[in-house]
């Protein structure tokens, strides 16, 4: 050969993985339920997934793994974390269970602010460690892409700097990690009194969190003890400027309008919901915007008023379930959890909450590659030492996560 012609580039490698049951999440079937099936990797893509019976003709694979008959399933889809903070609260929650209201706790200096101070005092290389042991906890079973919201910042420097942790985890794990910043998520101290004044210094700083490429998405948490609607819209227009598609921590604790704002912004999801409204839902269905239940936090603060399922349901809302992962009101760090508890206290049904944690957590992140085994997905998926995906929806407190794949590559335990 010329040694002036470069050399080719190197065949991506197939893999092939077989003799499998597989819960593809695809198609029309109950579950995509394929019971003898296979699947074929080029790289990080799913190039076939089908009946083993149906392989194409003369296939020769590089490598042939044979999972023994195992169940696999998309890699799981945790789309609403708050996994970057310093410190934690577990003092707290034992001073509300011997009778202290939320109020007297903050008073003391606690809650939100607590949490802020902790990371605020915490080093770059604190918080990544911290989220990074976090993050593996949620690997172990069998998570392949996770959200990850700032909140804990608010401040320009301190926000920023949570949203670089949060690119570097996904730099640094086998874990697809989607950012999104939610410096509206409550009012700082040296903002007190002067709520308006910090959503214009938040909007201002989207403007540098894009130009450093920290930013995927923008929240905010709308609630008579968050923002208000109006300072919410100017969230959300600042957003828009920026071409960052909008989410919002909505209708959790009284119904502010905020999903049916949200949807005019054509929001990604809107998430807790438990007083969504008739109107907000017709707005969500019209809209596509995805439903996110966030079971740990109803649990956690022993809430009553249940999210509107039926309703959703009937409107078609697509429904995801997340881990809602924080220190104040979900300190939970299992997925799995989750879906148990969306179908014990929301009364989803096993299928409805598996779709939650695969294509529709997807679908609340914006990403259409992944959360389903088909042909052009991303080569994510999780093999399990059960029968059928309705056996983690019936256990809790079990993680039968086997082995994870990861853009095509098995991934080490964590």
């Amino acid at each position: 050969m010329n040694p002036t012609t470069p050399e080719p580039a190197p065949a991506t490698p197939l893999h092939l993985w077989r003799h499998a049951r597989l819960a593809t999440m695809a198609g029309s079937e109950p579950w995509g339920w394929i019971e003898r099936g296979a699947l074929l990797t080029r790289g990080e893509t799913l190039a076939w997934v089908g009946e083993e019976s149906a392989l194409p003709a003369g296939l020769a694979p590089d490598a042939e793994h044979d999972l023994g008959g195992a169940l696999v399933t998309p890699g799981l889809v945790d789309a609403h974390t708050h996994l970057v903070y310093g410190g934690d609260r577990a003092a707290e929650f034992e001073q509300r269970l011997l009778g202290a209201s939320y109020e007297d706790i903050a008073r003391a200096g606690g809650g939100i602010r607590a949490t802020v101070a902790a990371t605020r005092a915490a080093s770059s290389e604190q918080l990544f460690a911290s989220a990074a042991a976090r993050a593996q906890v949620l690997m172990a079973e069998g998570v392949t892409t996770l959200e990850i919201k700032s909140g804990y910042g608010l401040s320009a420097e301190h926000e920023a700097r949570c949203l670089a942790v949060a690119r570097r985890l996904g730099r640094e794990l086998p874990l697809a990690v989607r950012t999104t910043s939610l410096a509206a998520h409550a009012l700082p101290a040296e903002y007190a009194g002067r709520a308006d004044n910090y959503i214009t210094a938040a909007c201002a700083w989207l403007t540098e969190q894009q130009a450093q490429g920290l930013v995927d998405a923008v929240d905010a948490f709308c609630e008579h003890i968050g923002f208000t609607l109006a300072q919410t819209e100017r969230i959300f227009q600042a957003a828009q400027r920026l071409a960052l598609p909008v989410k919002l921590h909505a209708e959790q604790l009284s119904d502010m309008r905020g999903a049916a704002l949200a949807a005019r912004y054509r929001a990604l999801s809107c998430d807790h919901l438990e007083y969504l409204s008739a109107s907000g839902i017709a707005a969500m269905a019209g809209a596509g915007t995805v439903a996110t239940l966030l079971p740990g936090a109803f649990y956690f603060l022993r809430e009553t008023k249940l999210p509107p399922v039926d309703a959703l349901r009937a409107a078609g809302v697509p429904i995801a379930i997340a881990t809602d992962h924080n220190p104040g009101s979900s300190p939970t760090l299992s997925l799995l959890l989750m879906l148990h508890m969306a179908c014990t206290l929301f009364r989803l049904t096993p299928e409805e909450a598996w779709r939650g944690v695969t294509v529709n957590g997807a679908r609340a992140l914006g990403l259409a590659d992944r959360g389903v085994l088909r042909a052009g997905a991303r080569a994510d998926f999780a093999v399990w030492d059960a029968e059928h995906p309705r056996e983690m929806a019936y256990r809790f407190g079990h993680n039968p996560c086997r082995r994870v794949v990861f853009g095509g590559v098995e991934r080490a335990t964590p």
